[in-house]
């Protein structure tokens, strides 16, 4: 039960797009406050507020650079993400490659009957 309730707090973090937009920009590289505020335009006090609860759920960590702080991804609650997520990708796969050969089965049915549409038209 603990384990459904740290996944569904790891959902509610994520949900807030402005955090997914601060995670997304960690994703390439570390950055500070103003860094983040300039690329995503948004106000520093909404910026500070997003990153500490990104902070205390564990998304990120920061350092200490001269006068700057930077933000960079933690990889443990993205683990938990993944973990919770297999099943359902393992379904999807399945769904999406049944798909796919259906699509194949179609696509060969087609080449198959090409040739005889072109030259039906050819001959008009």
């Amino acid at each position: 039960m603990e384990y459904i309730k740290s996944v569904e707090s790891v959902f509610e973090i994520i949900a807030e797009p402005n955090r997914r937009a601060i995670l997304s920009l960690l994703v390439s590289s570390q950055q500070s406050v103003g860094e983040i505020e300039r690329e995503l335009r948004m106000p520093q006090p909404m910026v500070s507020k997003h990153l500490r609860v990104l902070r205390e759920a564990g998304f990120v960590e920061s350092t200490v650079d001269a006068q700057r702080r930077l933000y960079r991804l933690k990889p443990e609650p993205f683990q938990e993400v993944e973990a919770w997520l297999a099943p359902f990708r393992r379904f999807w796969s399945a769904h999406v490659d049944a798909l796919e050969r259906h699509l194949d089965r179609m696509d060969h049915m087609d080449q198959s009957s090409t040739p005889t549409k072109r030259k039906t038209r050819g001959r008009r």
